[in-house]
């Protein structure tokens, strides 16, 4: 006998059909006899003069029925060929176009909840975009603040530089004052010292023109003049002496007036001076602090968009983490309630991102009336 299974049948034909059906592989539709294999024992036998025997028995029929294979892995090949295809049954085929049903309205539904899917990540793919742009505009705005920041320590370091200048200039300038105090106090106390000497001479003098006067009245007229006008000439001598040391003395009266109104002169421009390097250094102490508050100011600013960059980088990366995860959930055949959940715990992660997103736009839409309300509200107090 030649025998095929076809589905959940057993055909067998005469020898001579083997021939023909390996030729042109199709089965005659009028087999010798038909077994059907739906919910039959399929089971190994040893047979006088056949030990690779197969028995085939039903409840439904009369006896069994004993096939021989040639060798025993023959007999096991036709052993799972023929249990195999006793499952194929009509209660199974209907339960198997069932599921295939099931399968495809599934298969329809999840087409429609993937495409759904896919219209929203081509949405939040959007949003992300327009986020790593905001992203690079924080990223060329902190290396703006960096420069500004670098800028400033300059301009801070080159300040502190003159301000160090302008104080020793200022130390020097308060030494020479003090040099010029010092040398004005010698000054008036020599002019004082000499104008005391000056009036000594001068009533020394005043002694003398009288006793001079004295003298000549009461001496008589001369008749040797060498010898009596001895004492008036001695007088003369004295008085002429005293005229002398008086006009030295005025003259170095004179020079140390002078040299004293140098001085002076010399300490109103060191006054001068001074006061015009204690407003520089009081305007570079300004300009010192302000350009500290400025650069604090800076580097908070600095840290503050540093820091929402941070934010934004952990939030963009959550958001692609929860798009990759929601694109292989979509690429997936398979479906579970715990791939649903999860790509419904995906979906609301992006929802939130976005609708944060939403949020800080419409805010930075409104700053502008904002700080407006409030320079008004600033005024009006």
């Amino acid at each position: 006998r030649f025998f095929i299974i076809k589905e959940s049948f057993l055909l067998y034909y005469a020898e001579s059909e083997k021939k023909s059906f390996e030729s042109n592989r199709y089965f005659n539709i009028h087999p010798k006899g038909v077994i059907p294999l739906g919910g039959c024992i399929v089971e190994p036998k040893e047979e006088p003069n056949m030990p690779y025997a197969i028995k085939i028995s039903h409840e439904d029929f009369h006896g069994n029925i004993v096939l021989a294979a040639e060798s025993e892995f023959e007999q096991a090949q036709w052993l799972e060929m023929l249990q195999e295809s006793g499952k194929v049954t009509w209660k199974n085929a209907q339960l198997g176009e069932a599921m295939i049903e099931s399968l495809e309205a599934q298969g329809l539904q999840l087409a429609k909840e993937k495409q759904e899917y896919l219209d929203k990540l081509m949405e939040e793919t959007e949003e992300l975009c327009l986020q790593r742009e905001q992203k690079e505009e924080l990223e060329r705005l902190n290396q703006v603040l960096e420069a500004e920041k670098h800028r400033f320590e300059e301009v801070v370091r080159e300040l502190r530089l003159e301000q160090e200048q302008i104080r020793r200039e200022l130390e020097l300038t308060a030494r020479s004052l003090k040099g010029v105090e010092e040398e004005k106090k010698e000054l008036r106390s020599l002019t004082q010292s000499l104008q005391k000497t000056l009036e000594e001479l001068s009533l020394e003098k005043q002694q003398m023109l009288e006793m001079l006067e004295e003298n000549e009245s009461q001496l008589p007229p001369p008749t040797s003049p060498s010898k009596e006008q001895s004492p008036i000439w001695g007088l003369h001598c004295s008085l002429q002496q005293i005229e002398e040391k008086m006009q030295q003395l005025l003259e170095e009266k004179l020079l140390a007036e002078k040299r004293m109104k140098e001085n002076e002169e010399r300490s109103r421009v060191l006054e001068e001076e001074r006061e015009f390097y204690s407003s520089q250094s009081q305007a570079l102490q300004n300009s010192l602090s302000e350009l500290t508050a400025e650069k604090q100011q800076a580097e908070r600013d600095l840290k503050a968009e540093v820091k929402v960059r941070m934010d934004l980088e952990k939030r963009l990366r959550e958001a692609e983490e929860a798009l990759q995860s929601l694109e292989q959930g979509l690429d997936s055949l398979d479906c579970n309630k715990e791939k649903e959940e999860k790509m419904k715990a995906d979906v609301s992660n992006l929802r939130k991102f976005f609708e944060e997103c939403i949020r800080n736009a419409e805010l930075e839409a409104k700053m502008p009336v904002i700080m407006k309300n409030s320079v008004y509200i600033h005024k009006a107090a």
